[in-house]
């Protein structure tokens, strides 16, 4: 027998002044069966980060990226279907994220593992030709932070501003900052 998913429910209240995107957001999210509770908040972490301010060119949505190859774990497809945005979490390989960056105008990586920069010195070099890929790298005590605040009803206000990110919850706060590894050859 197959082991179904956990289903979360998430309210985050966004202010982005980076991007000035501002909102409130219902959201509610699978637990896939392999899926740890530190890799669904940086997912979630990734749709507060990337949610449009407008639905003009269509919504962020959660896709079935563990489930699915042949799909990211959020993505944003405008209204003629084509990909706008492919944002994959944790460790693809080099192929992954090639064809990722053929099929959608942009693709972001979050990677946030003890083993990322292990992982990242073995696959950086066969990147260097992807124009519209950005990868980042939370910490691991940032990315485990994040996963202590995981609760299957989540109340989340997040601030963000110059690059630094603050969740906070009615007990808790948490400060991220990604850092860039590869932003499209910049």
């Amino acid at each position: 027998m197959a082991l179904k998913s956990t289903i979360y429910k998430a309210n985050l209240q966004i202010a982005d002044m980076d991007r000035q995107v501002y909102g409130d957001h219902s959201l509610t999210l699978a637990l896939h069966p392999s899926e740890t509770e530190e890799r669904l908040m940086v997912r979630l972490l990734a749709y507060a980060l990337h949610v449009p301010a407008d639905d003009h060119r269509g919504a962020l949505q959660f896709a079935r990226g563990l489930s699915d190859a042949d799909e990211p774990d959020l993505w944003q497809k405008d209204l003629t279907d084509q990909l706008v945005h492919w944002i994959e979490v944790g460790q693809p390989d080099d192929r992954r994220l090639v064809k990722a960056c053929g099929r959608a105008e942009r693709v972001t990586l979050y990677c946030y593992s003890n083993a990322a920069p292990i992982w990242w010195a073995g696959i950086e070099t066969k990147l260097t030709r992807l124009r519209n890929l950005e990868v980042w790298r939370l910490l691991p005590e940032q990315s485990q932070a994040l996963a202590a605040l995981a609760q299957r009803s989540l109340q989340w206000q997040l601030t963000i501003q110059d690059g630094h990110i603050w969740v906070s919850t009615a007990t808790h706060s948490v400060e991220l900052q990604p850092q860039p590894l590869w932003r499209g050859g910049r």
